[in-house]
């Protein structure tokens, strides 16, 4: 089982940095991740099925390292997906404010479970026997209520536990890491004191319409750049935040009339501008 196992986590892994050496969208990631995942899951509960444990070292073994190892992962891009999906449309402080809220959540899971994070962590054993043998709950023990959904053949009370453990210290960092690039974000913003330099005073809309428009016609890098990049580019230079960029262009797709407003007004607007300076 061991040796199974070790090869389906490499396997896995491969498959995951694949995922992102494509993709740094979060959203795109993680969907592609839990793809990728469920199966994966599932071949490790079809061999466990049909396994024999040796002894109950054994089976503590499976349930307190290497079935989490698999179950953090999945638990982990899930909460990535939901988190990205679930973002207000809004302003880098209306970001760092939902961020926080997250982290808010770990803590109050952290709070919970509190004994259990110290007897994980410090690498205590004397209640393995209860906590990672299937059939030994113990309501006075705090169970998830996770636990009595899930197959009893492929569960016991706290190995969910152990990977909601591995999965919020991932969720954590990358919380974090999100609200630093806010934070430099607004300081290369702040640190701009060029005078020359050009400060965007349209419609953000009318703005999205353009960079949607300029990324679809492959004038960046030859094509080959990423919408996200090309709207870092115009946040930076024109000094403006563009906020959740991909839902204000589902709003301008939804228009009943006139989807390219702003481009429109372009055309017409520089079309009199032609005819105005041939005439004089």
């Amino acid at each position: 089982m061991k040796l199974f196992s070790e090869q389906l986590v490499s396997e896995l892994d491969k498959q995951l940095q694949d995922i992102h050496s494509k993709t740094d969208n979060p959203i795109h990631y993680a969907e592609l991740a839990i793809k990728t995942l469920i199966p994966t899951f599932e071949k490790l509960k079809t061999e466990f099925l049909k396994h024999r444990f040796e002894n109950k070292s054994e089976e503590i073994n499976f349930f307190r390292e290497i079935k989490p190892e698999f179950a953090a992962k999945l638990i982990y891009y899930n909460e990535i997906y939901n988190i990205e999906t679930n973002k207000p449309f809004g302003s880098k402080k209306t970001f760092r404010k939902y961020y926080n809220l997250e982290l808010i959540k770990l803590q109050s899971y952290y709070n919970e479970n509190k004994e259990f994070y110290k007897y994980y962590r410090t690498g205590d054993k004397s209640l393995d026997n209860k906590y990672f043998i299937r059939g030994k709950h113990d309501l006075k023990h705090t169970l998830d209520s996770f636990y009595f959904q899930a197959d009893s053949r492929f569960s016991t009370s706290h190995d969910y536990k152990v990977a909601k453990i591995l999965a919020n210290e991932k969720i954590k960092s990358y919380i974090e890491n999100e609200i630093s690039k806010l934070e430099q974000k607004e300081k290369k913003i702040s640190n701009s004191t060029n005078t020359k330099t050009q400060k965007w005073t349209g419609s953000r809309v009318g703005l999205i319409e353009l960079i949607y428009a300029l990324h679809t016609e492959g004038v960046f890098n030859n094509g080959t750049s990423e919408l996200k990049e090309v709207a870092t580019f115009f946040e930076t230079t024109f000094n403006i935040d563009l906020g959740q960029f991909n839902r204000a262009f589902l709003e301008i797709r939804a228009r009943k009339s006139e989807r390219t407003k702003f481009l429109n007004t372009l055309k017409e607007k520089l079309i009199l501008r032609m005819e105005d300076a041939d005439e004089n």
